[in-house]
């Protein structure tokens, strides 16, 4: 479930799924990303109910997935963080809790990263057998560099708010992001996008995206043989 909340220059986007740590169904892939593109503020802001930001992709569907339809997952998911870093709004993803896997991703795809105190990140997926699939190979060494990206996503080990914040995972670490978001609005609503679209572009995307989907049907076909 995905809760919208429209404010003066901001909509506020809460992963409603406490129970499951917000992690991510197809059909909330394809809310947020609607409801982002159709955001008629100058900022979003996401963040997550309850103890964590995002768990990522939610293992129930994973788990009933073919070669095939891993491929399609894998796709869907890259078209909603797309459409996230294609938007016209700025994305600020606001991290309080836990970020693990597809969550990390969701927060990559953001244009501003902040956590607050009690925010961590993990790429988990290779603990699994498995990788995130919906454009963390780009865009976590665009963020961290390659050094830090290949440490993260070969352990999988946890990362506080601090570190994130040393290694570039996130800008700022803030009691509220909320104040973070209004800070973005209050600026001029003309120049936020071209100003982001001209920092964002990136002429790889696609390539990477079809070469990540593919290896991540592989694995999913090998986890289930």
């Amino acid at each position: 479930m995905l809760t919208v909340d429209d404010r003066e220059r901001v909509r506020v986007l809460t992963l409603d799924r406490p129970e499951r740590r917000n992690a991510l169904t197809p059909e909330l892939l394809d809310d947020l990303a609607a409801a982002v593109a159709d955001a008629p503020t100058p900022v979003v802001l996401l963040r997550g109910a309850g103890s964590a930001f995002c768990a990522g992709a939610d293992f129930g569907v994973v788990d009933d997935l073919d070669r095939e339809s891993a491929r399609r997952f894998a796709r869907r998911g890259q078209r909603t963080m797309n459409a996230i870093e294609d938007a016209d709004a700025v994305v600020v993803a606001g991290v309080d809790g836990a970020a693990r896997g597809g969550g990390v991703e969701l927060a990559l795809a953001c244009d501003v990263r902040v956590a607050t105190p009690d925010a961590t990140f993990a790429e988990t997926g290779v603990s699994l057998g498995l990788f995130g699939a919906w454009g963390g190979t780009r865009r976590l060494p665009r963020a961290v560099g390659e050094t830090v990206a290949l440490d993260l996503s070969l352990t999988g080990r946890v990362v506080d708010a601090a570190e994130a914040r040393e290694v570039g995972l996130v800008s700022q670490v803030v009691e509220d992001p909320t104040s973070v978001a209004e800070a973005v609005a209050a600026n001029d609503a003309g120049a936020l996008p071209r100003l982001k679209r001209l920092v964002r572009e990136d002429g790889s995307r696609a390539e990477q995206e079809r070469r990540e989907a593919d290896a991540f049907a592989d694995l999913v076909d090998a986890r289930n043989d």
